[in-house]
């Protein structure tokens, strides 16, 4: 087991996240949710299929509806971790962002599996334009300088993997990813698949690369009940997402409160996130599908229902402040030329 070092429950001063709005105090991020979807996109399929139920204005309208509602709920801060692969369109969450009370925080990074796009495919080193890796440019430029021309500046880098190793594809983005958080101190999340433990290969490959367990959330962890698989990710250092609360299509919510008690009672509340990695659209699963089939699964399910729960079976104040606050806090705030 490694040392865990302890995250205060104070801020620092000098420490600060980058969200739509621009640099916030990290003390200013309250209650937050930290693995959850503004719009989730193909834009390509939106020019050439019908049927998507995708209407712009629309969703900006239940975008900022659902936001303000979050907000009288307590919620302060919503990380949207849409990146290149699942439509990132920074300025149309922007017009949600100016229209809201909720701070939200953009990420970049790359969702891949077993192939890059073409572009990445043919661009890097030893490549036909053979030049240095684009994605680290690609990272590093959303982190230091914006998103697509904008000022909006990256506040995380998310990752994924999907089998039980890396593929090529992927391997190529979490390199890329491990580098921009030197460079930057930013933190790293992952889309990971727990049935395979395939946290564990993601952890591994980035500390291999320099990235502290510290500064990782390892996503999705509680689609599993599996305690020694979790178990083990937390006692390196990591942090583990348990972000997927009201899909109860992949894992039932009564499955995923036995999970978080059970590592509450261990001991782990200050290595663990909630969140629900719901969207306000998304074409994969869109609006009647989720009305239909997903009923629970959007982002005020936690305060409505799942923190009441955990209180009702023993979780302290302290705990729901420690995974929707403090550690939040930790992971998103970084200091002006800080590397961690």
């Amino acid at each position: 087991m490694a040392p865990r070092a302890d995250r205060s429950t104070d801020a620092h001063p000098s420490e600060r996240v980058q969200t739509y709005g621009g640099p916030v105090a990290a003390e200013e991020l309250g209650t937050t949710l930290i693995h959850e979807h503004i719009f989730v996109r193909d834009l390509e399929l939106e020019r050439n299929v019908p049927g998507l139920e995708w209407e712009p204005a629309a969703a900006v309208e239940r975008a900022v509806a659902g936001l303000t509602a979050l907000h009288a709920l307590g919620v302060s801060t919503v990380v949207d971790l849409t990146v290149v692969g699942l439509g990132r369109d920074v300025r149309l969450v922007s017009e949600v962002a100016q229209r809201s009370p909720v701070h939200l925080v953009a990420a970049t990074g790359l969702y891949v599996a077993e192939a890059l796009p073409l572009h990445y495919r043919f661009h890097g080193p030893g490549r036909l334009v053979d030049e240095p890796e684009p994605l680290v440019d690609l990272f590093v430029r959303d982190i230091e300088d914006g998103i697509d021309g904008t000022a909006v500046r990256a506040g995380m880098i998310k990752v994924t993997s999907e089998g039980a190793q890396l593929s090529e594809a992927e391997e190529r983005v979490l390199t890329a990813a491990a580098i921009a958080h030197e460079r930057t101190g930013i933190a790293i999340t992952t889309h990971s698949v727990p049935h395979l433990r395939n946290g564990l290969v993601q952890l591994a490959f980035l500390q291999a690369r320099g990235v502290s367990p510290e500064r990782i959330i390892i996503g999705h962890s509680g689609d599993t009940p599996d305690l020694d698989y979790l178990r083990a990710l937390v006692d390196s250092g990591a942090t583990i997402g348990l972000d997927r609360f009201g899909m109860d299509h992949v894992q039932d919510d009564r499955t995923r409160l036995d999970t978080t008690v059970a590592l509450l009672r261990h001991g782990y509340a200050d290595r663990m996130v909630l969140s629900h990695d719901a969207a306000f659209y998304s074409h994969v699963t869109p609006p009647s599908w989720r009305a239909a089939h997903a009923p629970r699964w959007h982002m005020e399910h936690l305060q409505r229902t799942i923190v009441p729960e955990l209180l009702e079976r023993g979780a302290s104040e302290a705990d729901i402040d420690q995974m929707l606050i403090v550690n939040p806090r930790s992971l998103l705030a970084t200091r002006e030329g800080d590397r961690r």
